[in-house]
Parts: structure tokens; sequence; C-alpha cells
């Protein structure tokens, strides 16, 4: 295949030189690399920003930021994160090449598919995971000229990180994980069943954190029984809506922002407007598309948070514990507005029972990661891993952490958004450990 056509545009930015990038890549790169292919098919436009500062940036090695998600586009460069957070720390080692993955920010948005069957939509919304953009990031690193770049990957960004170990581990330095070491091989019915116990815990905390959200949890439950209550966009809150306001508790400022929205009167509009879609999937539709498929290392994932729900998690009109708030719990519900679901997803609502129901092939290569940070040719991998992290389970992480013969730090000190919260001193540890200073 002929080398990709980059595209790019100069800014220059108080103490910092930007570089925005365009490539034009290959929706389906299996069929991309058959010499025998229709040369017509399909293609995206991915877009990154190479950052690094003024003075001496454009000479340090390259450290790819690969975000968490899946459906969100990567960290813009500038407040906190450029100030005092991790860009900051990251920038005084390292020029950041800031990934919009497929489907995100500038790079060619997934919206409604129009034009597109159902069938059609689901084949196309099956080139979105972790495979892809590792693929699209190789286009992107070779036409950058750049013969190996580090990694930090957050969250899904470290989904993506372990894909890429299992592609390409020779296009890599390092990398740099938070919060995102996936469990490998794992049915996704073990992994939901995992994080419906870790909610349990971090709703008890809740409680003990706002003791008094009980009994307003308790007439929320009741009163969405008894009667209709729409969000400002039209769409029915349902209990598992309320629940699902608890999705934020992975964070360190999720319990907050719970409570802050629990006080707020049911009628009034901040509360009809905030609690509505609560995973944000109307903004960020990939986030529902292929959630689950980002754990499908080989599986049919076939609603499998929905299905693994305990009894308890369940409407309390039918003996659900009010109390309890779920997580990255998406399902088939939440096609339908009128369960509490989003009507924005209308458009795409057929295609996302397709996908459920569709054999995924494999993410990872276990032969290629047993023991890739090991051994005199190995690619060094730090990892931060979070013991109360409700999404990506400690458990889970050391296992893979093991498999890979990476080094971690466990520490029940951060939450999921650790490297938001905490970045210097994050990146500072995964930066020394991989570099052989600790």
């Amino acid at each position: 295949m002929a080398a990709p056509d980059l595209r790019t545009v100069e800014l220059h930015l108080p103490g910092l030189r930007v570089l925005e990038h365009e490539l034009d890549v290959p929706l389906d790169h299996t069929t991309a690399t058959n010499t025998t292919a229709d040369t017509t098919a399909a293609s995206l436009v991915v877009f990154a920003r190479e950052v690094s500062a003024v003075d001496d940036g454009r000479d340090k090695p390259a450290l790819l930021f690969l975000q968490g998600g899946p459906g969100q586009e990567a960290t813009r460069p500038f407040g906190a994160p450029l100030t005092s957070g991790w860009m900051a720390r990251a920038l005084r080692d390292f020029r950041l090449v800031l990934l919009d993955q497929r489907g995100t920010g500038r790079s060619t948005p997934v919206g409604d598919l129009p034009g597109m069957t159902p069938s059609q939509q689901a084949d196309y919304l099956a080139h979105f995971r972790a495979d892809s953009i590792v693929r699209d990031a190789e286009l992107l690193r070779e036409a950058l000229g750049i013969e190996r770049w580090s990694l930090l990957g957050q969250s899904f960004g470290g989904f993506c990180s372990l894909t890429y170990l299992s592609l390409a581990p020779s296009s890599l330095t390092s990398v740099h994980v938070t919060g995102g070491l996936a469990p490998i091989g794992m049915s996704p019915d073990d992994v939901y069943a995992a994080t419906w116990a870790q909610m349990r815990v971090l709703s008890a905390r809740y409680h003990e954190r706002y003791p008094h959200d009980l009994e307003r949890l308790r007439s929320l439950h009741a009163e969405l029984a008894e009667r209709e209550i729409r969000t400002t966009t039209g769409d029915r809150v349902t209990s598992r809506t309320l629940r699902a306001a608890g999705h934020g508790l992975g964070m360190s400022d999720g319990a907050d922002a719970l409570h802050a929205l629990l006080e707020r009167p049911v009628d009034s509009p901040a509360f009809r407007a905030d609690i509505a879609d609560p995973l944000g999937l109307a903004r960020n539709p990939l986030y529902l598309l292929v959630h689950e498929a980002c754990y499908a290392d080989g599986f049919t994932t076939a609603w499998a948070a929905e299905r693994t729900r305990p009894d308890d998690f369940g409407d309390p009109a039918a003996g659900g514990d009010p109390a309890l708030l779920s997580g990255e719990h998406v399902g088939g519900w939440l096609l339908d507005p009128e369960r509490g679901g989003v009507g924005a997803l209308a458009p795409v609502a057929e295609a996302a029972r397709l996908l459920a129901d569709r054999p995924w092939p494999r993410l990872y290569d276990p032969s290629v990661l047993d023991g890739v940070a090991r051994g005199a040719d190995a690619v060094p991998v730090a990892a931060a891993i979070y013991l109360d992290d409700p999404y990506v389970l400690a458990e889970h992480s050391r296992a893979t952490a093991a498999l890979l013969g990476a080094r971690t730090w466990i520490t029940d000190e951060l939450l999921h958004n650790g490297l938001r919260a905490d970045g210097d001193r994050v990146l500072s540890r995964l930066f020394d450990m991989t570099a052989g200073r600790l």
C-alpha cells in the first residue's frame, strides 16, 4: 500500500508548538492489505495533534496518548492537564501525540449513519474496536516518520495498548497504562459479574459518605413507579436511569456529583436535564455501540452486563434494593426511551442489537503478550492499578500484568480518574518504572 498522505497545519500556542495532522485510513484495514481488493473501498479521516515545548520539545521522543472510552476524543492541550497535570509532566520527557480515535473528535465521526440498513450499520461499526484503532496509529506513526514511540493508555486506551503490544510490539519503546490493563481471554459474563460486585462496594461507601441520600433514593424510586417523569430531552426517567446515575462513583469526584444531582427537586429543570442520558450516549454513541465488544476477546456479548445483573439491582417495585447504583453497565434497555433509555440512539438501535449478537475475533494474542515486558528485547510496561476501580477491576489487571511481566503500582489512594486527578505523580511513577529508576 502506498505511503499515506499526511496533511498538517502548524500552530503556536503560548510555550507550545502544535502540529495538527489529518490522515486518510481505510475503514477495513484487513481489506486494504489485500492487493486484489477494491481500491475504492470506504475510508475515514483520523486526526491527531502533535504537541511539544517550543524550546526543546520537537527533538524529544514521541508519546502516543490513547484516550479512554470508547467513543471519547483525546484530551485537548489546554487547561489543568497542560498547566499542572499529566500533560505538563509528559512534555518534560516527550512530545505528545494526541490521537482522536476513529469515530471521535475531529476524526470522521459516528452519528446516525444515514442511508445504511441496520446490517450495513453493524458491519461499519464492527471496525471501531481497538484492533482498527491500533492499525490507524501504525499508519500515523509511519506518516510521521517515527521509528518507535511510547504509549500512554488511559482506561480503554490501556485496552488499545494491549492490542498494540499484540499486533506491533516492535513499534513500541515503552508502554504506560493507567486504569486500563484489560482482562485477557475472559468472558464478558465473568467481567460484568465482577463489576456488579464492585458497584455494591462503592454504593455502600457512597451511603457512608452521604447517609441521608438513601431515603432520597427510596422516595425517588417510589415516585418514578407512581408517575411519569420526563427528561428535558423527552426520555422517560425510570429506576434504571436513576441507578445509572451512579456511573461516576468510580471517579474521585463522582460521589459529590451524584449527591448534587439527588438534592435537586425532581420536577426542576436542573434535575430533569442532569438525569438525562447519565452515560453520555447521545454525545458518544460509540460508548454503547462497541462498549461490550471491547471485552469481547473472542466472544459474543449478547448484552452481558444486562444478563448478569443481580436481582437486587432491579426495579425496587419488584424487590430491588434502592440503595444500589450501577456503573459501566450498558444494555438493550438503553435503546428504549420508555424504559429509561436514550431516544437519540434510535437511528442505530437495531445495529446495536445486531452487534450484541455478533461473534467477535480476539483482540489480544497471549502468545505474543506472554513475557513481552521481560527479557533483552522486552518492551517495558508499567501500569497504575486502582484497587477500588469498578470499571477495570484490580484482580483482572493483576492477572494481565503477570502475563506481560509488567511492573505495577497498585494503590487505593486514587480511583479510575487518577491520571486526571493526580497526573504528575502518576506519570512520574510510571516513567520511573519503565526507565528502570524505580
